[in-house]
C-alpha cells in the first residue's frame, strides 16, 4: 500500500517521485535525466562540495539526498570533480534548482545531471526524509523521472524488492581503473588559480595505490608529498603490484561491501604486509586493510556521511572534525591484539582508524584529504610519508 507525502512542488509541475521499499512516496519535480533509478538511500550533512561528494565514486549505488537544502548554487565546474563522472546513481534535493552563481561555474547542475545520464528530484521534505533514514535505517529506494504522468508504481515498486541491496555486494572492481596510469597533479591552490607546489625538501619515493574508487584529491595529496604514483586496477595481483617496486603502498577508498573483495583483495593485502612495505588506507581501504589483519566489518545501520564528523585520536587525545562517506564499518570487537585502534567515533564510538603494533601498516575510516571538508587530518598524509622513508633507508 502506497503512501503519498505532501510536495514542496505545485501538484500541476509534479514530475518525478521518490519511492521507498516501505511503500512511502514523495512526490516533487524531476531534473537531469529522464528515466529512473534504483539504490540505497542515504543522507549526506555537508553544506559545500556537492559536486565533489556526487561525482565520489563510493557512491556508486546510492542515492544521495542532501540535507542542506541550497544545493546548485554555485553551479559546476571542471577543478571541483573527484572522478570523470557522477558515480551516485540518483540525488533528492530540498529546494528547485535557482540560477547558479559563481566565477568558476561552467555549467549548471541540471545540465550536470543530464550529461551524466542521472534522474533527480527536487521539492521533497529532506528534513522529513532524514529523519526517517535516521530512525529506520538504511533504505532501498528509486527514483522515477520521466516527465509526464507517472502510472503503475506497482511495477517499480516491485523493481526495488528485487534489488539486494548493498550488503555482499562488490563494486571496488567496477568502478576502478581498466589498467594502470601515473599520477602527476598536485592539489589546486584557489587562490592562486593554479597547483601547488611539491615540497622539493623531501625525497621522492614511488608509490602504488591500488584503486578501490579513488578520488582525485587523495591523489593530488600524495603528489604533494612527494609521491611518484602509479594507479592499478583493484585486482591487481601481488606480483604486478610488486613490478613497479613500491615503496609504499596505499589502499584507496570505494563502494560496496569490503567483505565482498575477499576472493582478490583481502589475500594480496595480507601478502604485501609480510613484506614490510608500508601501508596506508582509507575508507574502503582501510575495512579491507582490517580485514586482512584478521578483523571483521559490517553494515552500518544509517553509514556516516558528511564534513561534520567528530573523530577522537585515541594516542593525542584531540578531536578532529572530519569528512565521512561509509555504510560499513570495521567492527571494533573482532580487531586483534596485534591490531591498535588509533580513531574513534564520537558520535556512536564506532571505530576510525587503527596501526599494527608490529608491521608499518595503518589506516582511517575518514576523509582525511578532506574533499570536500575540513583539513584537520592533513597530517596523515605527513604520516604516511615518514613511514616510506624511515623503511626506504633501512634498505
Amino acid at each position: 500500500m502506497l503512501e503519498n507525502h505532501d510536495s514542496l512542488i505545485p501538484l500541476k509541475s509534479r514530475s518525478a517521485v521518490l519511492l521507498l521499499e516501505n511503500g512511502e512516496a514523495y512526490w516533487g519535480q524531476g531534473i537531469g535525466a529522464k528515466n529512473y533509478a534504483i539504490g540505497e538511500l542515504c543522507f549526506n550533512t555537508s553544506q559545500t562540495g556537492y559536486q565533489e561528494i556526487l561525482t565520489d565514486p563510493s557512491y556508486a549505488s546510492q542515492i544521495i539526498t542532501f540535507t542542506f537544502p541550497h544545493i546548485g548554487i554555485v553551479g559546476t565546474n571542471k577543478f571541483d570533480v573527484e572522478s570523470l563522472k557522477i558515480h551516485a546513481c540518483g540525488c533528492v534535493l530540498n529546494q528547485p534548482l535557482g540560477i547558479s552563481s559563481s566565477w568558476r561555474s561552467n555549467e549548471d547542475l541540471d545540465f550536470f545531471f543530464t550529461k551524466n545520464n542521472i534522474a533527480c528530484i527536487t521539492g521533497v521534505d529532506t528534513r522529513q526524509l532524514t529523519r526517517l533514514l535516521a530512525s529506520k535505517g538504511a533504505m532501498k529506494a528509486a527514483i522515477i523521472n520521466y516527465n509526464n504522468k507517472i502510472e503503475n508504481l506497482n511495477e517499480f515498486q516491485n523493481k526495488i524488492n528485487k534489488w539486494k541491496g548493498l550488503k555482499n555486494l562488490d563494486l571496488a572492481k567496477i568502478v576502478s581503473t581498466n589498467s594502470p596510469y601515473k599520477w602527476n597533479e598536485s592539489v589546486w591552490n584557489i587562490k592562486e588559480n593554479k597547483y601547488q607546489k611539491q615540497n622539493k625538501d623531501k625525497s621522492i619515493y614511488n608509490i602504488v595505490c591500488i584503486d578501490f574508487g579513488i578520488k582525485k584529491n587523495i591523489l593530488r595529496n600524495l603528489n604533494k608529498h612527494m609521491f611518484k604514483t602509479v594507479v592499478l586496477p583493484a585486482q591487481s595481483s601481488l606480483n604486478t603490484i610488486m613490478s613497479y617496486k613500491p615503496q609504499g603502498i596505499f589502499l584507496s577508498n570505494g563502494p560496496g561491501d569490503p567483505f565482498a573483495t575477499g576472493h582478490y583483495a583481502i589475500p594480496t593485502i595480507k601478502k604485501l604486509i609480510k613484506k614490510q612495505i608500508p601501508i596506508f588506507g582509507i575508507c574502503l581501504g582501510h575495512q579491507v586493510l582490517s580485514l586482512a589483519l584478521g578483523g571483521k566489518t559490517k553494515k552500518m545501520f544509517q553509514g556516516h556521511r558528511g564534513g561534520n564528523h567528530p573523530v577522537k585520536n585515541m594516542k593525542t587525545k584531540r578531536v578532529e572534525i572530519t569528512c565521512q562517506n561509509h555504510g560499513f564499518e570495521v567492527d571494533r570487537e573482532s580487531l586483534p591484539s596485534d591490531v591498535i585502534e588509533t580513531h574513534i567515533s564520537l558520535f556512536d564510538q564506532t571505530n576510525e582508524g587503527i596501526e599494527h603494533k608490529k608491521y608499518p601498516v595503518f589506516s582511517v575510516q575518514y576523509h582525511p584529504e578532506a574533499s570536500p571538508g575540513p583539513h584537520d587530518s592533513h597530517y596523515l598524509f605527513e604520516k604516511f610519508y615518514k613511514y616510506v622513508d624511515i623503511n626506504a633507508k633501512k634498505i
